[in-house]
């Protein structure tokens, strides 16, 4: 049985500061054992770590959109923040990567895909996050997973960690998955686990986009 926290930050991130050796180890302590990785913007922390993490680690990336962040999994190319969000799916979907949805229905910030235009992409969309342990409010899951369930879509869960204490915070137990469509269907039959990081997880983030900005880099 895996546990698999589906969405993180490396020091790829210009908010995150976290290498990717300290990556590893931190998995190892919490026992997490599979990992979706999803900078900000590129997929080159991702497949960095995958090459040298003793477990499994699916390459993904966030991307920023004009109508908000859209999650891509099992990529191989960076795809560029900016671009439509119809032109964003389009482009995972050429690499023959799953689209997620980060993150529903938060209340502050502009990263979040609306309800219309998470309902306008319904048939692209293949998994939605129904648990973020940086969510401000345990409502934003309450309403994701009323969403997914009703929407009929796989929910997923992730810690959103941007630093190494945040790791595994959220994860989702599931079986064990060779293939991309292997792990759609142990995500279906997954469980949910975790808790809230807190607001200061937030506040830490913005300092390091903030040194980040400044020049003072990690990777």
């Amino acid at each position: 049985m895996l546990r698999a926290d589906l969405h993180i930050h490396t020091c790829y991130s210009p908010d995150c500061r976290s290498r990717l050796k300290d990556v590893v180890a931190r998995c190892q302590e919490r026992g997490i054992n599979c990992l979706a990785v999803t900078d900000h913007g590129t997929v080159e922390g991702g497949l960095r770590l995958r090459e040298m993490a003793p477990f499994t680690v699916i390459v993904g990336e966030e991307v920023r959109t004009p109508a908000g962040e859209v999650i891509g999994l099992f990529l191989s190319e960076t795809i560029p923040n900016g671009i439509s969000l119809e032109a964003t799916i389009n482009r995972i979907k050429e690499q023959g990567g799953l689209v997620g949805v980060p993150h529903p229905f938060m209340r502050f910030g502009r990263s979040a895909l609306s309800r219309n235009h998470t309902v306008a992409f319904l048939d692209e969309i293949d998994f939605i996050e129904v648990f973020n342990a940086r969510s401000w409010f345990a409502r934003e899951s309450e309403l994701a997973r009323g969403f997914a369930q009703h929407h009929g879509l796989i929910g997923s869960a992730g810690s959103d960690a941007h630093t190494l204490n945040e790791i595994g915070h959220a994860y989702v137990e599931m079986p064990e998955f060779a293939t991309k469509q292997e792990f759609l269907q142990s995500l279906a039959q997954g469980r949910i686990c975790g808790r809230r990081s807190g607001f200061s997880a937030r506040f830490a983030s913005l300092g390091l986009l903030f040194r980040h900005l400044c020049g003072d880099r990690q990777c």
